[in-house]
């Protein structure tokens, strides 16, 4: 039974890693820098507020949320539509997106840094125009800015709402979180951002005169991407369900979910059931991620991850 309980644990824990990484040892080579490269602290304070909301996995439930939220403005989803392969692979852009996320709240300064660039880089190279001619770039500041405010809104609900308990930051660790994570923009070139979860949401609230509906295509695929086992499908759907009911105000009423109203008790069961998927997924992962263990060697608080020689 032991044996049998280990290989399940085993298993589900490649097929997780491979899916947020690319890589079944969750440690392609930009895990590894983050262990490799530079040697002290990088943006973000080691077990404060940002490592804490990054190290949970309530960021798999904020990334389906703050996608809808991405949708919802046309330049922005212009942009993935024209410039990304995702309805081909969505699991490669899941891993790119993860890869921006986690360097930037583990690595070092100088892994940041160089990440930053990359980032930069490759928003150049993304720019177009609708197809009712109104113009984007990825590098703009008032676009990156939409982008920012749609995901750290998304994972600041996801982890009060699904996440492990923060009662440890104190009762304002949301606008911790929220001044301390513009760092991350700021580097890409989005200017003019909020600091505190009031200002957050007033910030998303302005943009509602250039929002539009998200494309029901979209909505189809972010329900049910392709690729997913009948197991990960269960799983996928109790994170859909629980997102669907954390998007903010502003997005919900175009993305067709009920968002942040008041709680049914059918919404309470859900996000209860989603908790519940969490903390077993937390158990069959272990205590915390491949790009946390490579932090915490770097910086002398832990071990050496399995694969360092």
């Amino acid at each position: 039974m032991a044996f049998l309980l280990h290989h399940l644990t085993t298993r589900t824990r490649t097929a997780f890693r491979a899916r947020v990484s690319g890589d079944p040892t969750g440690a392609p080579d930009w895990v590894r820098d983050i262990a490799r490269v530079g040697g002290g602290p990088g943006w973000f304070e080691p077990d404060g507020v940002v490592w804490r909301v990054h190290g949970d996995l309530s960021t798999l439930v904020g990334g389906v949320a703050a996608l809808l939220g991405q949708g919802a403005h046309p330049l922005a989803l212009a942009g993935v539509q024209q410039h990304s392969a995702y309805r081909e692979d969505p699991w490669k852009r899941l891993a790119g997106t993860a890869r921006w996320l986690v360097v930037s709240t583990f690595g070092s300064a100088e892994l940041a840094e160089r990440e930053a660039a990359r980032v930069r880089g490759m928003h150049r190279r993304v720019r177009g125009s609708t197809d009712d001619g109104r113009p984007y770039s990825a590098g703009d500041a008032e676009l990156l800015r939409w982008v920012h405010l749609a995901f750290t809104d998304a994972f600041l609900a996801a982890q009060a709402e699904v996440g492990r308990d923060m009662g440890r930051f104190g009762s304002r660790w949301g606008d911790a979180y929220v001044r301390e994570w513009a760092r991350s923009a700021e580097a890409l070139g989005a200017t003019d951002l909020p600091t505190t979860r009031s200002d957050l949401a007033g910030a998303l609230a302005e943009y509602a005169p250039v929002l539009e509906p998200v494309p029901a295509d979209l909505l189809a695929f972010l329900s049910a991407p392709p690729g997913l086992s009948a197991p990960e499908r269960v799983v996928y759907s109790g994170f859909t369900g629980a997102a669907a009911l954390l998007v903010s105000p502003t997005i919900a009423p175009l993305a067709g979910v009920p968002g942040r109203a008041r709680r049914a008790l059918a919404d309470r069961g859900q996000l209860a059931v989603t908790r519940l998927q969490l903390r077993a997924m937390s158990l069959a992962l272990g205590g915390s991620s491949p790009s946390e263990q490579a932090a915490r060697w770097r910086l002398g608080l832990g071990p050496a991850p399995d694969w360092v020689r």
